[in-house]
């Protein structure tokens, strides 16, 4: 027996350091809280800040507090295209390596030099919930959704355990407009051939003529 998963469509953000967060609104202020989101401790502000690449830039994109050690840029593809800076699919807190972009805040600018990433797809779940579904912290797994007439499997979807989680996959914009018509889209794990087994795998099987 398997668990309704909901699925949750998490629109461009940023999560931001203190350090940083003072150079666009000024030395000693504070996030300013509106509302609870839905993993525990994590809330939106009332700040906004314009997000710049070579080719473009977002107005009004919201800070999710409490402020993080390093910020990060969190984007869809279709973002990035239109920003003109590279796409690259990281886990959250994953930055090594990533592009940056320009931050303008009401105080200031700055050039960031890392954190623009395109978070991969995962499921927030609490160790009780990780065990009756077989699952493990960093497992990748398939997810098949339930929609109006576009349901689809998702693969590489990563598993993330923690006690304080409540139980949601995340998606970005544009793999929520892959599917999404029910007001309230949710997903199932489906064991395919074992937990190691993987869509490129699944995908060199079939064109060599294996079927499972």
């Amino acid at each position: 027996m398997s668990i309704k998963i909901p699925i949750e469509t998490s629109a461009r953000h940023l999560h931001i350091s203190r350090e940083d967060f003072e150079t666009l609104f000024g030395s000693g202020q504070e996030l300013h809280y509106i509302k609870e989101l839905s993993q525990p401790g994590q809330y939106l502000c009332q700040e906004r800040v314009t997000v710049r690449g070579p080719r473009g830039e977002f107005q009004n994109m919201a800070l999710l507090g409490p402020f993080r050690k390093e910020t990060q840029v969190e984007l869809s593809l279709t973002d990035t295209r239109k920003l003109g800076i590279p796409g690259v699919i990281r886990q959250s807190g994953d930055i090594a390596g990533t592009p940056g972009c320009t931050l303008l805040g009401p105080e200031g600018t700055m050039d960031l030099q890392r954190g623009v990433i395109v978070a991969k797809r995962h499921i927030h779940m609490t160790p009780d919930e990780a065990i009756s579904l077989r699952v493990q912290d960093n497992d990748e797994v398939f997810v098949l959704t339930k929609s109006f007439e576009r349901a689809l499997i998702y693969a590489d979807v990563v598993v993330r355990v923690s006690r304080s989680f409540r139980l949601a996959m995340h998606v970005d914009t544009d793999e929520a407009n892959a599917f999404s018509g029910d007001s309230e889209p949710y997903g199932v794990i489906v064991q395919l051939f074992g937990r190691d087994y993987t869509m490129d795998k699944w995908m060199e099987e079939v064109l060599s003529g294996i079927q499972r």
